[in-house]
């Protein structure tokens, strides 16, 4: 594994298992947000756990405005440390926005992928004449002005509607944690990446057999968005937990696993 690489992303490997399971997290977390998910597949499993770059552990320093402008220069970094650790046949499983950040890596390198599992995917959150993204622009525009005049106080708000789970507060607590451990500079910036986005139109273009994994009550990502992933793409089957929040991995991890696992293994 090449150093700067590996200090880049903060890499971590699990599992004893032949077949490659990369696991990426969604926006403002960290790869520890997987520790209920991986214990599960370690025997089968090789599993690699990254923070994206300015997130979790990774090198700040190797934050480049101008690269991570769009979801490409993350989809690039994911390529990059496959073909660093000789990786083939891999199920990729990426949470949010890094469903779409798969999306695009397995679009530029199918033979990379194996399976995608994407968890609460959104491939644009506005809201159009045809398409309910679940945001209006004046949500969006909110949103930012938040972001940029109170990121404090944007994360502990944002922190509870993305989880949801009101009665598990301590949920929430984690995430806001997570969300104030990055620099608010950076985290802006990826907010802006990721909301203002649209990547509906690549969802046609993707080959690779792909799962999506849908809270049935998620205010980040509906189950239309959910529907309308699962449409777009040919080769891809819909679950929808009888979940509640945008992180059924951490929510609801028993739930998760079992329809990761019932694909996995037919």
């Amino acid at each position: 594994m090449t150093t700067n690489i590996k200090a880049r992303n903060n890499i971590k490997i699990q599992g004893t298992g032949s077949t490659s399971m990369f696991l990426v997290h969604g926006y403002g977390c960290d790869q520890n947000m997987w520790r209920f998910i991986t214990p599960e597949f370690k025997e089968d499993y090789k599993i690699i756990l990254i923070d994206l770059v300015g997130s979790g552990k990774s090198d700040e320093n190797a934050y480049d405005y101008e690269k991570y402008s769009t979801l490409e220069g993350y989809a690039n970094d994911i390529i990059e440390i496959c073909d660093d650790l000789n990786l083939q046949d891999v199920c990729y499983v990426g949470h949010s926005v890094s469903a779409v950040i798969g999306l695009l890596a397995a679009i530029k390198r199918p033979e990379l992928f194996k399976k995608l599992i994407m968890i609460g995917p959104s491939p644009h959150y506005m809201n159009t004449d045809d398409y309910l993204g679940g945001f209006s622009r004046s949500d969006i525009n909110d949103l930012m002005e938040t972001l940029d005049s109170n990121y404090l106080g944007w994360s502990s708000a944002m922190a509870s509607v993305i989880m949801g789970n009101a009665d598990r507060p301590e949920l929430a607590a984690e995430l806001e944690e997570s969300f104030c451990q990055n620099n608010p500079k950076i985290a802006k910036h990826f907010a802006k990446v990721t909301f203002l986005g649209d990547n509906r139109t690549d969802l046609a273009r993707l080959t690779t057999d792909t799962l999506i994994i849908q809270s049935k009550i998620d205010a980040i990502a509906s189950i239309e968005v959910g529907q309308f992933v699962h449409d777009q793409i040919t080769n891809s089957k819909l679950v929808v937990l009888d979940t509640t929040g945008h992180c059924p991995h951490l929510s609801a991890p028993k739930e998760t696993v079992e329809a990761m696992k019932h694909y996995l293994t037919y």
